[in-house]
Formats: structure tokens, C-alpha cells, sequence
């Protein structure tokens, strides 16, 4: 098959990580693979290098940005629909919300001029029909066929609308995914509760779902550290051998809940004098929890370590007990199932997708928001060692199958054979 993934920016995110092991095993299964991305911009990293050396092209779209830009969406729609008109691909798999939008719109352009059913809603080019003429009535015409367009799919990795944000602002993504929506063959979610979300909202009610739980290079997880490097990693950071380690892996940005953290460390430092939080990530409210952290006399509690390349993310989860994620909104946080594959306990907020893999076996699901109870799940946790373990254990079992890349991409791949053979 001829492939085209489309999504906003390489940066280090979880739709990008999973995008990228998406195309690398395409490519390696034999299919012509091209991705489109636009410039990795912003203070969250980048992941661009990673499409070095591999068997799919990448197309940078200078133009594509994540804000709203008019002039640069614009532009950045007719190149796209531009590049897909000379690949001329079999399927075309969006990811992220500008990407997916602008590329749902540009695939769904890819048709003939004349449309002789008078229906105005183009078939797949996987139908099979190439478009002939013939005479008719002394006059060359287009014969009566289906006008082609490459089948399009959208990765539904987190929803662009959300309870948090102004109203106004919710109803116009609501509005556009739904236009998107009625241009969409198929979506791939990250997690069941992202496809009860979309169809609650009215966006591609009779469109077709599937879950796919976003890859993770397993074996980087799953393969101990040795302790000399666990000892050295905590070292670096000052956390005495002793210490009880809570760590949270995420942008240190608006809704990932850092400071409900913060709050629930003001009771847990007392209980616990040994325990450590340490932030992995980077974010435009470092500052503001850094300065938090010090008027609330926890300075010695706390450790960050800015931006992490991903291959040393399963050493600071390693080197760490617990993992705590209080995020307000994600699709599946990929940090809740690379803690489990470390073989640790998660504590999360129980929103969207984090249900799916955290239970009462493999850590401890609270209350979005609800500090008190945040702070008992943390606390049970830190004082019980052989819960931990046990939870740990569990919780490993549990995801190996259910986020390696082959069960992804296995999924993936057949949602393209069903739209090929329609």
C-alpha cells in the first residue's frame, strides 16, 4: 500500500512517538510509507532526528503550525493537497488536530472535476475504477465512473475540545471536528474512552472505530537497569539512596496537574520526611512551581530534571518507586504504561483513557482534582513496599501484549486492508 501519515510537529509527545513507530514498521512491513510534518517547534523537544535513516520519506511543510495562523494554514493546505496529489496515495492516516484537519480536508479535495452522480461525495481510490473516455453522442466525455480519493483515517491520540476551556472556544473545535468528521473513513483511537468522547460530541457518529493502544519500544522498558546506574542517576539529582522517589513524566504546562502534586506534598513531606518528587519534563510554568515549591519550604523535596531525551525515560522510572500522573485531560498518558513495563505502580487522575490500564491491581485510579484522596493513594504506596512490588509485578503482565508496536500496527494495518477492498 502507499501510505501518507500527516501530523503538526515532531516534538516529544506521546501522538509523536507513536506516529513514528507507526511508519517505521509500515515502511520495514514492505509499504511505501511518507510522512508530513510540519517544523518541531516550541520548548517540548523534538523527535525530527529519529526519521533519519529510515526506510519512509519526511516532508517538512514549513508553513504547518499548531496555533491557528490563517495565512500559514492556508498555504500550508494547498501544499499538502499539492504533495498528495503527486504521491497519489492508497491511504492517507492524519494525527494531532491542525494536521488533522488541514490534511482530512486536502485528502478529501484529491477528486475529479466532473462528478456525473451529482452527489459531490467522492468514493475511494481504492475502488479500483480508473476514470476512461469515451465518445458519446460525437463528444469527448468523461464516462459515468467514481471519482477517486485515497481512503483517509484520522489517529485520535486526544481530543482538540474539552471541559476546561471557554465555552465558545469548545463549540468551534466541536464544529470543525465535526466537518472533519463527515470527512473521515476511519478512526484509530489511542483508547476506548476516545472514541466514546467523539461520538458523544456528534463527530463521526456512523464512521467506523477502532482502538489501538499507542506503541511503546518495550524492551527498553521491560529490560532492568542495572543499580550502578540507578545509584548514579540519583546522584545527579541529589536523592539520598533511602528516598521513597514519586515521579511524573510530563510538560510542566497548563492541565498536567503539577500542582494538585505540589498541594498533596505539603501533607505527604510531613508523613513522610524520606520522600522525593521528581518532574521529568520542561514547560512555561517551571518558574512558577519552582518558586511555589519555595514558599512552601519544600525545596528539599523536589528535584526536576528539565527535558529528557526519550531513551532516559525508563532510567528515571526505574530509578524511581512510584509514578504519579495528574493530568486533567489526556487520551492514554503513554507514562502510565512505560511505569507499568518498568514493573512500578501508577497513581493517576481518573479522566479519558486511564481507566484502561490502571485498576485496583496495577496502582490506584483518584478523583480528578481531589487532593485529600490523592494524598491517601500516595500514601498507602509509599508506606507499603510490598504493595508496590505486587502492583508492580501485575501491572507489567498486563501491558506487554496490549502496547507493543506489532499489536498496534497489526491493528493499523487492517483497518487499511478494510478500506482497500471496499
Amino acid at each position: 500500500m502507499k501510505i501518507v501519515h500527516i501530523i503538526t510537529r515532531l516534538i516529544l509527545g506521546g501522538a509523536q512517538e507513536n506516529t513514528l513507530i507507526t511508519c517505521r514498521l509500515l515502511a520495514e512491513r514492505g509499504h511505501d510509507v511518507t510522512l508530513i510534518t510540519g517544523p518541531a517547534l516550541g520548548p517540548e523537544g523534538q523527535l525530527f532526528d529519529q526519521t533519519k535513516g529510515q526506510k519512509y520519506r519526511t516532508i517538512v511543510v514549513d508553513e504547518m503550525r499548531r496555533a491557528i495562523k490563517p495565512v500559514k494554514d492556508a498555504i500550508s493546505y494547498r501544499k499538502i493537497k499539492r504533495l498528495l496529489g503527486e504521491i497519489q496515495p492508497d491511504i492517507v492516516h492524519t494525527h494531532s488536530a491542525k494536521a488533522g484537519i488541514v490534511g482530512r480536508f486536502a485528502a478529501w479535495s484529491l477528486k475529479g472535476q466532473w462528478d456525473p452522480r451529482g452527489e459531490g461525495v467522492p468514493p475511494l481510490r481504492s475502488a479500483g475504477i480508473l476514470p476512461s473516455r469515451k465518445k458519446q453522442q460525437g463528444q469527448d466525455a468523461l464516462a459515468t465512473m467514481p471519482i477517486l480519493r485515497p481512503a483517509i483515517v484520522h489517529g485520535v491520540h486526544g481530543l482538540s475540545f474539552h471541559r476546561y476551556q471557554n465555552p465558545w472556544v469548545n463549540r468551534f473545535y466541536i464544529a470543525i471536528e465535526r466537518a472533519t468528521g463527515r470527512r473521515t473513513d476511519y478512526f484509530v483511537s489511542v483508547a476506548d474512552a476516545m472514541t466514546q468522547q467523539n461520538r458523544a460530541a456528534g463527530i463521526g457518529v456512523n464512521v467506523p472505530h477502532v482502538t489501538a493502544y499507542s506503541a511503546i519500544d518495550e524492551e527498553k522498558f521491560v529490560t532492568p537497569i542495572p543499580e550502578t546506574e540507578r545509584a548514579a542517576f540519583r546522584r545527579k539529582y541529589d536523592i539520598p539512596a533511602d528516598a521513597i522517589v514519586l515521579v511524573t513524566v510530563a510538560r510542566l504546562f497548563m492541565l498536567k496537574g503539577h500542582d494538585y502534586i505540589i498541594e498533596s506534598a505539603k501533607e505527604l513531606a510531613k508523613r513522610f520526611p524520606n520522600v522525593i518528587w521528581l518532574f521529568v519534563g520542561d514547560g512555561n510554568l517551571m518558574d512558577a512551581y519552582q518558586r511555589q515549591i519555595r514558599e512552601l519550604g519544600l525545596v528539599d523535596h523536589f528535584r526536576f530534571t528539565g527535558l529528557m531525551p526519550p531513551d532516559q525515560i525508563p532510567l528515571a522510572i526505574q530509578s524511581s518507586e512510584i509514578l504519579v500522573h495528574c493530568s486533567l485531560r489526556e487520551g492514554l498518558a503513554r507514562t502510565l504504561p512505560q511505569a507499568m513495563l518498568c514493573g512500578r505502580p501508577a497513581i493517576s487522575f481518573d479522566v479519558d483513557g486511564a481507566r484502561e490500564v490502571v485498576n485496583p491491581n496495577t496502582g490506584r485510579l483518584v478523583e480528578p482534582k481531589n487532593v485529600p484522596q490523592l494524598i491517601e493513594a500516595c500514601a498507602e504506596l509509599i508506606q507499603d513496599k510490598a504493595l508496590r512490588e505486587r502492583l508492580g509485578r501485575t501491572a507489567q503482565d498486563s501491558v506487554k501484549t496490549k502496547f507493543a508496536p506489532d499489536t498496534m500496527v497489526d491493528t493499523i494495518e487492517d483497518v487499511y486492508r478494510q478500506l482497500i477492498n471496499r
